[in-house]
């Protein structure tokens, strides 16, 4: 291999960011694996959070996914994995869509998505939070996909240097890409955004 100028590809390093807080109250599951796009945009997100590896040490991205369009509605990106990194994307998601009172969020068992200051602030907006079930990925199967999605189409098709250069590439992917191009058989092989402007179009007509 090495006189023909090939290298094996090697497994990436697993890293685990689903922690579970053995103190936190409980919750219920209020999706209940109901994964369904629909008209009732902004009224249920799924997140969760990922991992990258670039030269400058590891990177976990969270998102913020809209059920009814796919829409990836809000993300951050940190060298950490406190609560502030999913308070970050969450509130990114409020400033960007502003969503009525009683928006359910749902997520996994980790204790940054279990944890007091994550409580307070969906109390603050009005946010009623799901977990699901302890060990199960497939409760939260739209988040999930997309980690999968980004990173066999960016991710894992390079290498990262700097976090400055995977925020930005990032950005360009969800911004540029993933909401107002790509194509999701869910959604009748429509863009998240188009999906969108769809079902905005049909509630101004009947209203």
């Amino acid at each position: 291999m090495a006189s023909a100028d090939l290298e094996g590809r090697c497994k990436k390093r697993w890293r685990k960011t689903t922690i579970p807080d053995p103190a936190a109250a409980a919750a219920r599951d209020l999706i209940a694996r109901d994964f369904g796009p629909g008209p009732e945009i902004d009224r249920r997100y799924v997140g969760d959070i990922t991992y990258v590896s670039t030269w400058e040490g590891w990177s976990y991205l969270a998102t913020v996914i809209d059920l009814a369009s796919r829409r990836v509605v809000g993300w951050a990106l940190a060298d950490h994995l406190r609560t502030e990194l999913v308070s970050d994307a969450l509130e990114m998601a409020f400033t960007q869509r502003r969503p009525t009172a009683g928006l359910v969020f749902h997520s996994d068992r980790g204790c940054q998505y279990t944890s007091t200051d994550y409580a307070r602030l969906a109390r603050q907006h009005y946010v009623v939070l799901s977990v699901d079930a302890k060990g199960e990925c497939w409760d939260n199967a739209v988040a999930e996909s997309f980690f999968a999605t980004i990173k066999r189409e960016l991710i894992d098709t390079q290498a990262w240097p700097t976090r400055a250069g995977l925020r930005r590439a990032i950005f360009e992917y969800i911004e540029g890409w993933f909401n107002p191009r790509r194509l999701h058989s869910s959604l009748g092989y429509l863009s998240p955004t188009e999906y969108e402007a769809i079902h905005h179009d049909a509630d101004r007509q009947a209203a």
